[in-house]
């Protein structure tokens, strides 16, 4: 099991969610991506697409402008 960390601190829409997106499909099942971003919308919006992936959300941690979210493939 490998960890991808992605690190979109200081991005904005739609800059954050596509590089989860190719993350994700560069991990391999069981990996865990890393995700530690600044933009509020993103917070919500990636966690939204992980369900919509049928992906599992470890953890949405952090305030609206300085969080971290965790995912496994």
């Amino acid at each position: 099991m490998a960890e991808i960390k992605v690190d979109v601190r200081g991005e904005t829409c739609p800059v954050p969610l596509v590089e989860v997106r190719k993350a994700l499909r560069k991990a391999s099942p069981g990996d865990v991506v890393e995700v530690v971003g600044t933009h509020p919308a993103s917070k919500r919006e990636i966690p939204m697409a992980v369900k919509a992936l049928g992906l599992e959300l470890l953890t949405d941690q952090g305030s609206d402008t300085d969080w971290t979210i965790r995912i496994r493939r």
